[in-house]
Order: structure tokens, then sequence, then C-alpha cells
């Protein structure tokens, strides 16, 4: 009987394993060079975990299950509630702000589809115990430069930016608050994927007295793509005085994002889009999307501001911004465009060596130079110098040392480039210096 993967997982054979390591790296330098810290969670978590930040509803999408302790489990679906737990247990000692991320497997139990899988790795960045638009500015450009990374650019992907707070503002004007306003926005999520009928029948079921021009409203306001547009829009809305006054002061603060921005270089990437508001509940502010330009258009990342999770969590009331990205619509993308990491050899240097004495000498030369950090292998069964070329070649080596019976005689081995075929004799006793001047080690 052969076996087969489940559905939705991946194996990773080494050549796909290199590629994913390589997006790790990329992933992993470009947050350090923006100061941030590297964690790490357990894959199982609390189930109450989850449905205290998500609702009861999420446990459909889950890998839940209750262990021989009787304990409620699930196999993490993202990094952001152990991060709001982690923070949350050691808040008091932590240095503000804190500036975090990982790289981590995460796991949905839902229909598998192009770019979405049961189990995939999404690496999250976030920070935490700053409130002000500089921790909203440098998680966006941290999301740029992570992209831009792999050769990425304006032609290829933009940052989808919009505010929470600016849809909750226009719907306390029409006197839409609380639990009810959050559903409107839950409606609202789904505007590019459901009939206007549909939508039009979800408002009316909140026992919404205006629910045709509200509809009307919404879809004229997710249509603004300039922050001139929004700010006319909303200014030009009849609502009293202290309302208006809240919108004001929430322009300046985007303005402020907007500027911010600016400054670091990145407003090309960044499109002003209303209908971005992230459906769940716990966002509370700036919430944006890296959405993929070429092919099918497909969200590449998301995140934005979540004041008040790690308080819900049962930690300090902490203000947080950060977001996600996975490496299945991200892999896809580097190879439409030809731009998947280049993967270094994985060895450094093959050694054939002759029958007998010659053996033992580049037996211990091999782990002379493995220890010294070069990346080196051997034909462990011999075999004649025709064969073990061979397999010097097919191994990806740059490099071959051949172990000669008269050269060994002398003192020293060939040294053969694979690539331009082209050998020199190097003396044994300076072999790991010579290699590593050779490799600019």
């Amino acid at each position: 009987m052969m076996f087969k993967n489940l559905p939705g997982f991946r194996d990773f054979y080494p050549e796909d394993c290199a590629i994913r390591n390589a997006i790790f790296d990329n992933w992993r330098a470009v947050a350090c060079r923006y100061a941030f810290a590297e964690y790490d969670a357990p894959i199982l978590e609390p189930l109450d975990l989850l449905t205290a930040k998500s609702g009861d509803e999420i446990v459909a999408q889950l890998f839940s299950f209750e262990d021989k302790g009787g304990r409620a489990l699930t196999l993490r679906p993202e990094l952001t509630p152990s991060l709001a737990r982690m923070v949350g247990a050691r808040a008091g000692g932590l240095k503000r702000p804190i500036k975090w991320f990982s790289i981590g497997e995460n796991f949905r139990y839902e229909r598998p589809q192009k770019g979405r899988l049961r189990s995939f790795y999404q690496m999250n960045a976030d920070i935490l115990g700053e409130s002000g638009t500089s921790a909203d500015a440098e998680v966006i450009g941290l999301l740029v430069d992570t992209l831009g990374a792999f050769g990425l650019g304006e032609a290829e992907f933009c940052v989808r930016l919009s505010d929470r707070d600016l849809w909750l503002l226009l719907l306390e004007g029409r006197q839409i608050v609380g639990e009810q306003a959050l559903a409107v926005l839950n409606i609202l999520d789904k505007f590019e994927r459901e009939s206007p009928d549909k939508i039009r029948v979800k408002l009316e079921g909140l026992a919404l007295s205006d629910a045709a021009q509200l509809m009307e409203t919404m879809a004229n306001m997710k249509a603004l793509d300039s922050f001139a547009a929004i700010q006319s829009f909303l200014q030009q809305q009849a609502f009293a005085s202290q309302v208006q006054e809240k919108i004001e002061q929430r322009l300046q603060t985007f303005k402020a994002l907007l500027d911010r921005l600016a400054m670091m270089g990145i407003a090309p990437f960044i499109r002003l889009d209303l209908s971005i508001v992230r459906g769940l509940a716990y966002y509370t502010g700036f919430v944006f999307e890296a959405f993929q330009l070429v092919g099918k258009g497909r969200a590449l990342a998301g995140g934005g501001r979540y004041d008040h999770l790690v308080k819900k969590l049962g930690g300090p009331d902490l203000p947080a911004v950060g977001f996600g990205i996975g490496d299945v619509t991200l892999r896809d993308l580097l190879e439409t465009q030809n731009k998947l990491p280049t993967i270094s050899p994985a060895l450094d240097v093959f050694v054939v060596a002759a029958e007998g004495p010659e053996q033992a000498m580049a037996l211990r030369d091999v782990c002379t130079l493995r220890r010294a950090g070069l990346r080196v292998d051997y034909a462990m069964k011999g075999g004649n110098f025709g064969k073990q070329f061979k397999t010097a070649d097919q191994s990806g080596a740059r490099y071959a040392l051949v172990y000669g019976r008269e050269e060994v005689e002398q003192g020293r081995v060939k040294l053969k480039d694979l690539q331009k075929r082209e050998e020199t004799t190097i003396l044994l006793s300076d072999l790991v210096a010579t290699l590593a001047k050779t490799m600019g080690r």
C-alpha cells in the first residue's frame, strides 16, 4: 500500500525545502534589519485562547481535539493569540516598544485550493506598546521591504490601506454603534464577494431603517481612492458636530500616517482602498493588505492595528499593530515572475580518491575541511576515478579534490574547477587556507 500525504499538506523534498528556507532567510534578514527580535511559540494552544480572540465560530476552521488530560486544544491557525498571551504574561518587564517577529507553521481546517492550504508557513511581525502612527508606518515599511527583498516591485504588488475608525465614525454619524456597527463592517468585508441583493438583505436583517441608503453611501465611500476624495466625502456628510469633530481628528491622523510613509520612500506602493476592513472584530484602526498586481491579484499579506487584544486575552491594555505574510501565495507569485530565490550549491567540494592509502588521507581531510566550515562530500563506496568524477559532476559541487597516488606521495592534491574544467596542484599542508581563499571565505 502506497501512502499519500494528507489533503492540504505538503511534502518538502530537498529542492523544495531549500527554496522554503531561502524564503525564510529573506524574511528573517529584513526583519532583523528593522531591529525586530525573533520569538517562537507552541504549535498547540488551548482552544479557548482562540475562541476568546475570534469567537466560537472559528472552531469549524480549526484542527481541534481533546487530549488525554481532557483539555480542549487546537493546532494554532495563526500566531497573534500566542503573541498576545506571551507579551501579556511578561508585559511589565518588556522594554517598549516591543518589536517581535516569528516564522512558524500554522494550520486551518478549510477546503484546500490554489493559494490556501491546511498547513502553511507564515511570518508575523508586530509592534506592541506604541500607539502612534510611527508603529503603523514601521510595520508597513517592513512589509514592503520584505516583498522587495525578493525583487518584487511596484508593478507586481501594492499595499491597500484603509481605516476601520473612519468607517465606525461614518456609522456613528448614522446612529449605528457597538455590535451593530461591527456587524455592518463584517457585511462590508464581503462587498466584493457577494451580490448587491444579498448585501441589502443582510443589512435589512440588522433592523436598519435606511438599509438601502446606507448601502449606497457605503458603496460610494469604498470607491474613493485618494485622501482628498475621502476627506471631501466625509466633510459633506450631515453629521452632528461632535461626530464631525472626531472625523476631522481622525483624518489628521490618517494624513500623518501617509506623510510618514512618504518620508520612508514607500508611498508609490500605497493604494488607499476603504473596501479593506479586515472582517475580524479585534482590529481597531488602520488595516492593510498586500496585493499582487499580476496574475490573479491575490492577497499576499494582511494586518492592522489591534489595540485591545492583549487586554482581552488577560494581559494589560497594550496598543499593538502587525501583519502576517504566508509562504503559499508568495511562492506562487515568485514562480510566475521567475523570481524564486537562487539556491546556492549544496556542496563546496567533492573529494575523489584512489583506492588504498589515499582514501584514508582523503577521509581525514574531508573531516578537517568540514570542521573548517566547508561543505564536503565523497563517494562512500569509492570506485574508479571515472565513476567518482561522474558522481562529483552530479553533486553540484564547484570543485573536486583529487587524491591520486603520485600527488599524495609528493604531499600534494589536485584541485579541479568542475565548471571551468581547469585544475591546479596545491600542497596538502596548505589545504584549508588555499580552499578558503579560493572560495572567498
